[in-house]
């Protein structure tokens, strides 16, 4: 074990090892200890939560000769399945990958194996890794095996996306959720492994390890392992946070709040100048900006909550950073910061140059504080302005070309110029003169049939009800099915037809009926009149089958 890695010597070798998973631990026991046990276990969390060394457990637990989940260790010289389990080599715990057993063929040899009784032990136990990446056939194979083991079988599933698994799978499973560590969880136990191997690390290089662990118990020992590895090759003999940082490249957070401090000051050349600083000395650009994000959070509780002083991660310094920033920033501006970080660290997969990124972040925070956030209600407003104002433009023009109708000038120096001059003024006129006139909303519908604009005929007839008419306005009210682009298609043709500009407004009043409920009811009403006919009447009664459909009217 001298020269193992620290993640598998300290591999968990008992329930009450694992860490942060106290109340799964818990309920697996007691359940081996009254003999619930499922026919299959799943076992759900992100990296290095402990869902593979948990399923090594189990196994251990229903077959150790001793009562393992009491506490009871095996004998070196005893016959006893737990050093093989731990090893990997026991003939009845058969460990799968499913990231390189993905296919039927690996699951039906799978399901051959698993008629056969154990050779030696209580259970054959099969574990299966990352069975999210198993298809879909694989799958649908383990299906019946799942749910109808022999007893003497029982399956673990591991899984870091368990939305991928089918629900079938799942229905069939006992889950537990690994949930992630908490920073001061693993910082305990980083503290104790390091003064097991005689590592002289500082309690703030410790705490930066289990923060850039994020809940991972196995990620904050290799990072561990690497610090004392740096600290055996250098010639200092101990390990601070700014090795840390530096081995990491990481951000020295304080540097990162007063950063945050010159912008918010704006202050450019310091904000800059500290960014430059950190840089040198090798920063990350996504711890950077994961970073600002975690500071931003503390800001925004700080402004809603008022106190950030019981958060035992940040140093006195920090808080008081924080807390003096806090006094000239709103939730607006925090917000916009947001916004702006995430969309940078999206900009990094495309932008090579991480430096020139960062800066051009840097400058648009120093911009972005005090900028106006609006309201629904003011952007409403704004809208409108720009309408009015649009029409006000578009009266300008109209009265410019009325009044001012294209003219010879005395400069033309060809009488080719004057010839175009004079053919084109006629054309001016020849064009005013047949815009169409519309008296009625009846005439609206008539020039898109003749214009053969069918889906605004349509929704002129058949979705649309007049409020009111006048010439240059229309009232209407209308149904759900209008086309949404109904009132800038109709706006546009009216100007066309009529070269006046015409105002569509929208009412809540019911209005009068649709041009098609119109015509409908006209209908029926001519149909009910002839059916009042006497030859009609005869008609209908000498044939049953017979009705009438429609009148028509001899224009003769």
């Amino acid at each position: 074990m001298k020269n193992k890695i620290l993640a598998l010597k300290y591999r968990p070798q008992e329930f009450k090892d694992l860490i942060g998973q106290e109340v799964m631990a818990k309920t697996i026991t007691n359940a081996i200890n009254l003999g619930k046990t499922p026919n299959a276990y799943l076992l759900t969390g992100i990296r290095g939560v402990g869902k593979t060394t948990t399923a090594r457990l189990i196994a251990k637990a229903l077959n150790c000769t001793k009562n393992f989940t009491k506490g009871e260790k095996c004998e070196a010289n005893e016959n006893c399945h737990c050093q093989e389990i731990v090893n990997s080599n026991h003939i009845d715990v058969l460990e799968m990958d499913a990231a390189s057993k993905t296919g039927i063929d690996d699951v039906r040899e799978l399901i051959e194996n698993s008629k056969y009784s154990p050779t030696n032990a209580k259970f054959k136990i099969f574990i299966i890794d990352e069975v999210h990446m198993l298809s879909k056939q694989a799958f649908n194979g383990l299906l019946k095996t799942l749910e109808e083991p022999p007893p003497s079988l029982k399956f673990i599933l591991a899984t870091t996306e368990v939305k991928k698994i089918p629900v079938t799978i799942l229905s069939r499973c006992q889950r537990f959720d690994l949930k992630r560590v908490s920073i001061s969880e693993i910082f305990n136990h980083l503290e104790k492994i390091a003064k097991k191997e005689q590592g002289n690390i500082s309690a703030k290089a410790l705490r930066i390890i289990a923060q850039v662990s994020e809940g991972s118990v196995r990620d904050g020992i290799s990072l561990l392992d690497r610090a004392i590895t740096y600290q055996s090759v250098t010639s200092k003999n101990h390990v601070d946070d700014e090795d840390i940082r530096s081995m990491l490249g990481l951000a020295d957070k304080t540097k990162v709040i007063k950063l945050l401090y010159e912008v918010f000051k704006g202050s450019s050349k310091d904000a800059i100048s500290i960014l430059k600083e950190l840089f040198e000395k090798g920063i990350e650009a996504k711890y950077f900006l994961n970073d600002i994000l975690e500071i931003l959070s503390l800001i925004n509780r700080k402004l809603s909550l008022g106190s950030i002083e019981n958060d035992k991660i940040l140093p006195e310094e920090e808080i008081n950073l924080i807390n003096e920033i806090s006094e000239g920033i709103s939730i607006e501006d925090i917000g916009l910061f947001w916004q702006l970080t995430i969309k940078t660290i999206d900009d990094l997969k495309i932008i090579n140059d991480e430096e020139i990124t960062l800066e051009m972040y840097v400058m648009q925070l120093l911009h972005l504080k005090g900028v106006k956030v609006l309201t629904t209600d003011e952007i409403t407003d704004v809208n409108t302005s720009i309408i009015n104002k649009k029409k006000e433009i578009s009266k300008k023009e109209d009265n410019y070309k009325e009044n001012n109708p294209l003219k010879i000038k005395n400069q033309l120096k060809n009488t080719d110029q004057v010839k175009n001059n004079l053919i084109e003024e006629p054309k001016l006129n020849n064009e005013k003169s047949i815009k169409a006139k519309i008296n009625s909303f009846e005439d609206v519908v008539k020039l898109a049939n003749q214009d053969n604009e069918i889906e605004l005929k349509y929704d002129l007839e058949r979705n649309v009800k007049l409020v009111s008419f006048r010439n240059g306005t229309i009232d209407i009210s209308f149904n759900e099915k209008l086309n949404k682009n109904f009132i800038k298609i109709l706006t546009e043709k009216l100007y066309s037809w009529t070269g006046d500009r015409w105002i569509i407004s929208l009412n809540k009043k019911i209005g009068d009926k649709t041009l098609f409920e119109k015509k409908s009811e006209s209908k029926s009403n001519q149909i009910t009149e002839a059916k009042k006919n006497d030859k009609v009447k005869m008609l209908l009664e000498t044939f049953d089958d017979a009705d009438l459909i429609n009148v028509q009217k001899d224009d003769d």
